[in-house]
């Protein structure tokens, strides 16, 4: 498996020594100076774990954590140069996985973050299995078998329905644009007056509209795109 390891840091020489010891483990760097440049990089990219400093300037690292662990599972191993227990036990209770002081040994750096995706990915599997199964009140997205059914009774949906329906759902709560879903999807370019979007979203809310009852479950947040709430 090719681990995406994101660092956060706001000091250079850090990040590149993080670097340079993670990927001569064989490991995936993205590296960010902020948090908000991490927060970014966490909705692009696929990230296995995060290497996190605490003190930062702006967005703190237990900030950082908080909003991460709203929205993800990945595991965290703090970073601080502060060796009190009382920071310790900050950064465990905001949603920490680990702890690691400045000035850090290279080789325990790689034994925990190699101990800390062993520990989050054992378990990994029956979380997958979960994510493949997606239960939205009596709507349920079967991955494996592409399937979507709505008590009980299999809702027919097109390919493309399907992924769009299934990456809102995987995404519960974040807005899409026309533009991203389209460039997700269809994994081509989007270009301002294409309303194919539009369209598909449309026939996606009038299946499951029709067999619930009129709820809406796909929302428009206008301006901006569409996002499923619950």
């Amino acid at each position: 498996m090719n681990n995406n390891i994101l660092v956060v840091d706001d000091e250079k020489e850090i990040r590149e020594l993080l670097e340079i010891n993670l990927r001569n483990d064989g490991f995936t760097v993205f590296k960010a100076s902020c948090g908000e440049e991490a927060l970014k990089i966490l909705e692009d990219e696929k990230i296995h774990l995060i290497v996190l400093d605490i003190m930062m300037p702006g967005m703190d690292g237990l900030e950082v954590c908080k909003i991460v662990r709203e929205k993800y599972s990945i595991p965290i191993l703090m970073l601080s140069a502060k060796a009190e227990d009382m920071d310790k036990i900050q950064g465990i209770m905001t949603g920490a996985d680990d702890y690691l002081c400045k000035p850090f040994n290279n080789l325990e750096l790689i034994v925990r973050v190699r101990a800390l995706l062993r520990r989050a990915y054992f378990f990994n599997t029956k979380m997958q299995a979960l994510d493949d199964i997606i239960r939205i009140e009596s709507m349920v997205i079967d991955k494996v078998k592409h399937k979507v059914t709505i008590d009980d009774k299999e809702i027919a949906f097109t390919a493309r329905e399907f992924e769009i329906l299934y990456l809102l759902a995987t995404n519960r709560g974040r807005v899409f644009s026309a533009e991203e879903i389209f460039e997700r999807v269809w994994k081509e370019n989007y270009y301002q007056s294409n309303n194919t979007v539009m369209v598909h979203m449309s026939r996606i809310r009038d299946k499951i509209e029709q067999h619930m009852e009129g709820n809406e479950i796909i929302h428009t947040v206008w301006g901006v795109g569409y996002k499923i709430e619950k």
